[in-house]
């Protein structure tokens, strides 16, 4: 919970920072970009990896592992004097986080074989993220206030909590498996590819010859990673996960709700403070209707999941998101801010409503001795729908005469996909909790 938490901490607890950074560190819109998708990105891509490590020798210690490389790329991001500094750290964080996050599932997997007590723990697992997505954006808000470089500090003794506490949990089973290399090659490369090509083609045109190379290299190096899932001997991604319909269905779920909920608060972020002339304080304060409910909602979630069952509330919970959504796109510009909160609440509710039961639903989709891998996938999809989205997002805003249109355009096309994957959600209601 407490390893969670921190990771989680750090996707939102930036956003609200950025414009400060930005004074002290220069840098365009893509340059807080990839301070938010340079952590995002890292952290998906190495899930798949951190799974397998798990797996092989065993979740306690990659669990530890992964704790102190996030404390120290914390401290150096604290450090930083200068913006690609400040980037490159914020990569070691996502290595660090990339292999806490699955550790710990396969650690609530390992220590609750009964599938309502692992349910449980679950949800005060998903509670410990939900919590640190409260208090980020009030964190980041009111440590930016002093000075922003305090934000990343705040990680350390959390983060030494985490590996005194982990002193106390038995040692995790090892499995033998094999590392795959070239896989995990082919995936950082086609992810960091086509992220670097939707980020830089606002500045330097899709239609240029450094873009498209990159275009291209992101195709073939996915065509790899592909190949090697499908006849390597080791593969991180077993491609028979995906004869399931349950985690095909949930993986698209995972992925979307965290296109919408990371890219509302980098959007928002930035339009409160550079068109709405909000401190970063209040900005935070903005976010915590949104960022609260989701914390103190986490109960009731496992409540409406034991009454209705998994596939009521994850139908729910993108359905309320898309409101969310598509409210903020019909708001006047002149609305008060206060409203502008308001509209909010949904995403982050519908989101909180989500995440559990789907996980659940992973978990028990798959045999314990792949707990670690499953996990992984998930995560990885959820993860890189985050980065994606941070990523997308800013290409539209940059594309676009007004930020305003470009956030519009963004937030419309997100709750549509909703929709479509609410329907597909439809198929859940036989899955078994």
């Amino acid at each position: 919970m407490l390893g969670f938490a921190v990771v989680t901490l750090d996707t939102q607890v930036v956003n609200v920072a950025l414009p400060d950074i930005n004074r002290d560190l220069g840098g365009s819109l893509p340059g807080l970009q990839w301070v938010v998708t340079g952590y995002t990105l890292m952290f998906s891509a190495l899930l798949l990896f951190a799974g397998t490590v798990s797996d092989r020798i065993g979740a306690r210690r990659a669990y530890g592992t992964g704790m102190m490389i996030f404390v120290v790329a914390s401290a150096v991001c604290g450090l930083a004097p200068g913006l690609g500094w400040l980037v490159a750290a914020r990569i070691l964080q996502g290595v660090g986080a990339a292999l806490v996050t699955p550790t710990s599932l396969a650690l609530i997997r390992a220590a609750y074989p009964d599938s309502v007590a692992r349910a449980r723990a679950i949800a005060y697992w998903a509670m410990g993220g939900s919590i640190a997505a409260a208090a980020g954006p009030i964190l980041g808000g009111a440590l930016t206030q002093l000075d922003w470089r305090l934000i990343f500090f705040l990680n350390l003794p959390v983060g030494v909590a985490a590996v005194l506490v982990l002193r106390g949990a038995a040692d995790s089973p090892r499995h033998v498996v094999s590392f795959d290399v070239t896989g995990q090659v082919a995936a950082v490369l086609a992810l960091g590819a086509l992220t670097y090509g939707v980020i830089e083609g606002g500045d330097l045109g899709y239609g240029s010859v450094r873009i498209l190379a990159v275009f291209g290299i992101a195709v073939i190096a996915a065509v790899v990673f592909l190949i090697t899932q499908a006849r390597g001997r080791h593969p991180m991604v077993p491609l028979d996960l995906f004869r399931s319909r349950t985690v095909r269905v949930a993986l698209a779920v995972g992925f979307l709700g965290m296109v919408g909920f990371y890219g509302v608060v980098f959007l928002q972020s930035l339009y409160f403070q550079q068109l709405r002339g909000v401190s970063p304080f209040v900005t935070g304060l903005l976010f915590l209707p949104m960022t609260g409910l989701v914390a103190l909602l986490v109960p009731l979630v496992a409540r409406v999941i034991t009454r209705f069952g998994p596939a009521a509330a994850i139908i729910g919970g993108q359905l309320l998101m898309a409101a969310g959504l598509a409210g903020l796109v019909l708001l006047p510009a002149d609305a008060p801010t206060l409203l502008v909160a308001a509209v909010m609440v949904p995403v982050g509710v519908g989101g909180s409503f989500t995440v559990p039961p789907i996980t659940s639903l992973i978990l028990d989709s798959v045999p314990p001795h792949r707990a670690g891998t499953a996990s992984g996938v998930f995560n990885t999809f959820r993860q890189l729908g985050g980065s994606l989205g941070v990523t997308a997002y800013g290409a539209v805003v940059a594309s676009q005469a007004t930020f305003l249109s470009g956030l519009h355009i963004s937030l419309t096309a997100t709750a549509v996909l909703l929709l479509l994957t609410a329907a597909a959600s439809l198929t859940l209601r036989g899955a078994q909790h």
